[in-house]
């Protein structure tokens, strides 16, 4: 179709092509009689003519190798004349008809956005894919929800004005780009038409999206996410609009506050009935934690009220049974016995036994703390064996934990963590002794990561002393190595393997002789084969439970190689190797997860958010022991309910931080 005494010099036509030879040609040839002259196609990764062929059709060619829908349109959109002041999209298929396109034109002085709508017409809709008409309909549904606007299509075809466009932000550089398009035109209430569009199968090539079941899924998933991140900006905005917003800090405190004063009387989980209350008062909690979330901001003086305040409260709860152990085991060495040699149990420790020395868990079992904290118990022990003086002594670490953190991170960010019921339980009211382990660990991190050489040397130290607090975190040192070596620098390889065994080495000797070194009492059933909470059911699952717990360390060190190869920061590498450790590991207590949380406060992982509620599933196992159950592993239900939250924020959380990596070199913005 001719028309005559059309110049649409204002108009720019982006198409972003991929393997189309076979019908560009006439594509640019269409908006050519039309009298659109200005025209762009960018080649998205053709391996045929298709670039040549656009050139030789008279059109700008330009190149966007990495594979992307909207990374080819906002490639598009880079270095536009000033004169341009419409910009319309189409395909370089065939598949739309461009006969509409002076319609289109003729709405521009009532319209900013002009779509074609491909659903109206029967022969139309029935050229469309049942996928392309499903997945249209499901996300212009979920549009109107949000955005209150009803679009009938996310067709390709669509002119918007330049300067609407710019004030979008467009951020996806995907199959999202057109829905997240529409949403935000409907969020900043563009006046909008659509208008209804011919459509045929297209005429060549074939489609990366609804012509194949992977393309499908991909494309499907990738729209539903966009408009899951648009959804969450959308109620933040509203949020940020609400008078409720200036009381949150309010509410947040008084919820935790008041959630910490419920379960202080309810620790004592030997005694029927206690969980259940105890979960009230964490949901109370969980709710101040939330809101915490939402806070524009905090002051220093809100920061270290609420943070100490309802660590102080917990002081007064009755702690979990792991504090016995601590008690005993430093008292033992105060009378210059070796707890890795004697367990509690042992018939030569009877004059020695105490009030409480029924209470310690596994009193068959020696030692299993390593030789830092077994000398932390021992200090404290010699002042005292009080359950309150240990109390003080892992607040303080905690403590210190969330002066680290808020010096590197800000105030707001650290809420994460100083905030969280589950490390306020776990250290001031469950007293369990890893937050002498998180310290040392932050602080190493923290150092190592700085790129300094001073600073290396402090944190290799402090990671010496964190794997001598808690074994677990030795991987770390091979990450460290592996970062020098890769950089060819020999001696800082060396050193960073050498210095942090030091403190390994030192603070093992007062346990150690030339033949003996008892410090991991591997023959103990409950290291071997003890389970509970697993994520992984795999005890339920083999045929034969009594499996050897070492097994599980094949796909752990899979994993630690893999992100070897990957990991460029020891804080991305911890975080990641500490969750997959979780997820394969056999033993799984609800504080373990709080060696997550400081990481989550560079990451903002959503998985570590969630399980600091969802952990306390856990306590459904002194529940039921208190009840007379003598099975410590959580049920089915218990386990989805625990680890889902995790695992679907992980997944979140790589989602974005993907998505993000992906948006990281581009503006957004045409220019």
């Amino acid at each position: 179709m001719k028309v005559s005494n059309t110049n649409w010099d204002d108009v720019l036509v982006i198409i972003p092509a991929l393997n189309e030879e076979e019908t560009i040609e006439t594509v640019i040839h269409s908006l050519q009689d039309l009298g659109l002259h200005q025209i762009r196609v960018v080649d998205n990764g053709s391996c045929d003519r298709t670039a040549d062929t656009a050139r030789t059709a008279g059109a700008d060619v330009l190149s966007e190798p990495v594979p992307g829908y909207g990374r080819a349109c906002w490639q598009g959109m880079q270095n536009i004349p000033e004169h341009i002041h419409w910009i319309l999209f189409c395909d370089g298929d065939g598949s739309d008809d461009l006969s509409v396109l002076p319609e289109f034109f003729d709405q521009r002085q009532d319209y900013d956005f002009i779509l074609g709508n491909r659903r109206v017409r029967p022969d139309s809709r029935a050229a469309m894919t049942p996928v392309q008409n499903w997945g249209n309909g499901l996300a212009t549904i979920l549009i109107r929800w949000g955005w209150g606007h009803s679009f009938q299509d996310l067709g390709p075809l669509r002119l918007i004005r330049r300067s609407r466009l710019e004030q979008l932000n467009m951020q996806d550089r995907g199959f999202g780009w057109t829905v997240e398009m529409q949403a935000k035109a409907a969020e900043h209430k563009l006046r909008t038409c659509e208008i209804p569009q011919g459509y045929r199968p297209r005429q060549g090539g074939r489609s990366k999206i609804s012509g194949t079941i992977k393309g499908s899924v991909q494309a499907g998933s990738v729209i539903l996410g966009t408009l899951a991140i648009l959804y969450g900006q959308h109620l933040q905005l509203l949020y940020a609009k609400s008078p409720l917003r200036k009381y949150a800090v309010w509410l947040s405190a008084i919820l935790l506050v008041a959630g910490c004063a419920m379960i202080v009387p309810y620790g004592d989980f030997t005694q029927p009935g206690m969980v259940p209350p105890f979960w009230r008062g964490v949901s109370v909690m969980g709710l101040g934690f939330v809101i915490s979330w939402t806070l524009p901001q905090v002051s220093k003086v809100w920061f270290w009220m609420v943070a100490i305040s309802t660590r102080c409260i917990l002081l007064a709860m009755a702690p979990g049974n792991d504090i016995w152990r601590y008690l005993w085991e430093g008292r033992l060495q105060n009378f210059g016995l070796n707890p890795f040699a004697l367990p509690p149990a042992a018939p030569q420790l009877l004059p020695l036994r105490t009030a409480w020395w029924s209470l310690i868990n596994h009193a068959e079992t020696s030692a299993i703390y390593p030789p830092i904290t077994q000398l932390g118990f021992r200090g404290l022990a010699a002042i005292s064996t009080s359950v309150l003086l240990f109390k003080v002594a892992f607040i303080a670490a905690d403590l210190g934990v969330c002066w680290l953190l808020q010096r590197r991170f800000g105030l707001l960010n650290t809420l994460i963590y100083a905030w969280n019921p589950l490390i306020i339980y776990s250290f001031a009211g469950g007293a369990h002794y890893d937050s002498w382990f998180i310290l040392p660990l932050v602080w190493a991190w923290l150092c190592l990561d700085t790129q300094s050489r001073r600073a290396t040397l402090v944190g290799l130290g402090l990671l010496g002393v964190s794997i001598a607090t808690k074994w677990i975190s030795l991987p770390i040192i091979g990450f460290v190595g592996w970062t020098f070596v890769k950089k060819r620098e020999w001696i800082w390889a060396s050193i960073s393997i050498l210095l942090p065994v030091v403190p390994m080495l030192i603070s093992a000797l007062p346990f150690c002789s030339l033949t003996s070194c008892p410090l991991i009492p591997t023959s103990s059933s409950f290291v071997t084969k003890g389970r509970s909470a697993e994520f992984l059911p795999i005890g339920t699952l083999l045929s034969a439970p009594e499996w050897h717990n070492a097994v599980l360390l094949i796909p752990l060190a899979i994993a630690l190689l893999f992100l070897l190869w990957r990991s460029t920061q020891v804080g991305d590498f911890t975080e990641s190797y500490l969750g997959i450790l979780l997820l394969l590991s056999p033993v799984v207590h609800a504080w373990y997860f709080t060696w997550l949380v400081p990481f989550a406060v560079a990451s903002g992982n959503w998985g570590t958010r969630l399980v600091s509620l969802s952990a306390f599933v856990y306590f459904a196992l002194p529940h039921r022991e208190s009840l007379g159950a003598s099975h410590w592993l959580l049920t089915s239900s218990e386990r989805i309910w625990l680890w889902t939250p995790f695992v679907l924020g992980w997944c979140w959380t790589w989602y974005v931080q993907r998505s993000n990596a992906l948006f990281k070199a581009s503006p957004g913005t045409s220019q």
